[in-house]
């Protein structure tokens, strides 16, 4: 599997360096799908120049990274290409060394419950074989390396890239059970952007259920590796914000990125759900409005972590799909890494309901994204709604694909449980209805 995946990665740097000397990499680093107010490459470069004249990046309404993220490129601004191509294959390496090691133990699960007699028998046909895991690994650094969202959002120079690398490094760190480095990593994921701290919910579960301890409020042993956890995570989280306080001898980072993030102050059109809203809304509703939809990337993690308590890894693709399009400013590479998971979700293929519509409406949406751009801004013979609608439909889309993975994933498990061929009482033949 070396060669392929030494290929595979190969490949995607060259298509990358190719596209950085081409003349679409300036294109494409002014799109508003493929770059936010939070992650253009343009600000940083703004950011650099303030910091180098002995100005705070964050005097004005320019810059709104985090402070690690402009001293970072302090010393790599010369290098930018090489680390955001850097940071790509980091997220694809690790997603690779995740999955395989999430398959071994996923096929070791299978097969104790094979030993066990736990499967009904005409469900079968439902287990995974070695053969049919083998590739997926390969696979998924695929989806995101050639993904046209991610090598869109890499020649664009988006940060993006760079929060999608810690999250991964996140992901393979909580597969491999280390607990510490899980924590370090999702406290700089929410270091950068807030969003990420959903995830932790995942993380428990999945130490937990790695260390064999159980999920039980009861029990003193949950509390005390919470509280570990807890403590790991935020004594990484302070060590980052005093490091960041250290380095601008001031606390103006805090309103300009954070404040930035929850307030969507800049209505600058994106890929999400926020801009044109809170463009129409009158300013004494604006404060209600904006809780609801803040709170509402937090509140699924709530139930979603009650129904896949029992699979925290799907537990955190769900959550980086919620992430993705509920944030207030998102971009296509926030959509390519959770699209990167789906082949490890190929078994459910049998279930899904609705993929071949919702990736002709996805298709089709971004493909009509330039071309209501041009005749909103260019041309002028369209509007915001326009823009808008394809907006709405695109992240609708988006929500029809990851409920239909949800409902194929609970249904194998319900017929892993009970067997693939329902019946009723009376011997005619049942429907699965998910509630």
């Amino acid at each position: 599997m070396a060669a392929p995946m030494t290929l595979l990665l190969i490949v995607a740097v060259t298509i990358r360096a190719a596209l950085y000397r081409s003349g679409v990499a300036d294109m494409v680093s002014e799109r508003v799908e493929v770059v936010s107010p939070l992650t253009a490459w343009k600000r940083v470069v703004e950011g650099l120049a303030l910091l180098d004249l002995g100005v705070s990046p964050y005097s004005g309404d320019v810059f709104h990274e985090t402070p690690l993220i402009i001293y970072l490129f302090h010393f790599l601004v010369d290098y930018a290409e090489i680390t955001f191509m850097l940071a790509d294959v980091i997220t694809a390496v690790a997603l690779y060394v995740t999955v395989k090691d999430y398959n071994k133990q996923v096929f070791r699960k299978q097969k104790y419950a094979l030993e066990a007699d736990r499967y009904p028998l005409d469900c079968l046909e439902l287990i995974r074989s070695p053969r049919e895991m083998y590739y997926i690994p390969l696979k998924v650094a695929m989806f995101y390396l050639l993904n046209p969202f991610t090598v869109l959002s890499c020649i664009a120079k988006s940060t993006c890239g760079l929060n999608n690398a810690v999250i991964a490094l996140f992901i393979l760190s909580t597969v491999k059970g280390n607990m510490l480095l899980s924590a370090i990593f999702l406290s700089l994921a929410t270091y950068q952007s807030i969003y990420p701290l959903t995830l932790s919910a995942a993380a428990l579960l999945y130490l937990m259920q790695r260390q064999y301890i159980p999920v039980n409020v009861r029990r003193f042993s949950f509390w005390w590796f919470v509280a570990q956890y807890a403590f790991m995570y935020l004594g990484s989280l302070l060590v980052l914000v005093g490091l960041s306080f250290f380095l601008l001898g001031s606390w103006d980072y805090l309103p300009s990125v954070y404040g930035f993030i929850l307030s969507v102050p800049d209505l600058t059109p994106n890929i999400g759900l926020f801009w044109y809203f809170f463009a129409e809304m009158f300013e004494h509703f604006r404060l209600f409005f904006l809780c609801v939809f803040q709170i509402n990337i937090f509140f699924y993690t709530i139930p979603l972590s009650i129904k896949l308590k029992e699979h925290p890894v799907f537990l955190i693709f769900m959550q980086l799909a919620v992430i993705s399009i509920f944030k207030s400013y998102p971009t296509v590479g926030d959509i390519s890494l959770y699209l990167a998971f789906l082949p490890v979700w190929s078994h459910l293929h049998r279930f899904l309901r609705n993929i071949f519509l919702v990736s002709c409406v996805l298709l089709a949406c971004s493909a009509l994204f330039p071309v209501l751009w041009h005749l909103w801004i260019y041309a002028g013979s369209a509007n915001s709604n326009f823009y808008y609608a394809i907006t709405l439909l695109f992240n609708v889309a988006q929500i029809l694909l990851v409920s239909d993975y949800f409902y194929a994933f609970l249904r194998r498990e319900h017929h892993l449980s009970y067997g693939l061929y329902l019946k009723r009482k009376d011997g005619s033949e049942a429907t699965l209805v998910l509630k």
